[in-house]
């Protein structure tokens, strides 16, 4: 028996390895219905993500942080982020339209199709600029810091 014992491969010990210092005691708090709503608000203010956190987090004294999402301020900042993508491809464009227009018409009609992509990329500064203002306005009125 202990020959077999001496063949058969180690085992090692199995699991997770346990904590220095465990979590042992537990403590029960009875509320009423309106203490209760009063709990959950605070605790849904607070954004952590486990209610045993934010008990912790209370009873020592820690700090109260509210986190505030604003969807319009995010729905704002997700269009104006995709409009400025749409905004540097035309960048993009603009540079390989005047290059195919120097390379496949002659000078006079390439000045006539230059000039009205030029009245066409004023046009497209000045909403740039309006899309800057409103930025700013929206950054001024809505999102305190």
């Amino acid at each position: 028996m202990n020959e077999n014992a001496k063949n058969s491969p180690k085992r090692g010990k199995g699991g997770r390895s346990p904590k220095n210092d465990p979590a042992a005691y537990r403590y029960s708090v009875n509320f009423t219905a309106v203490e209760h709503a009063r709990f959950l608000t605070m605790f849904e203010q607070s954004g952590l993500q486990s209610m045993a956190r934010f008990i912790a987090a209370r009873v020592f004294g820690d700090e109260f942080r509210v986190v505030k999402i604003d969807r319009s301020a995010m729905e704002y900042v997700t269009k104006l982020t995709s409009f400025y993508a749409q905004f540097r491809s035309v960048g993009t464009n603009y540079n390989q339209v005047v290059k195919e227009l120097h390379s496949n018409f002659s000078e006079k009609k390439a000045l006539a199709l230059l000039y009205k992509l030029e009245k066409a990329t004023i046009e497209l500064v000045e909403i740039g600029k309006n899309i800057l203002e409103l930025s700013e306005e929206f950054k001024e009125k809505w999102l305190q810091k």
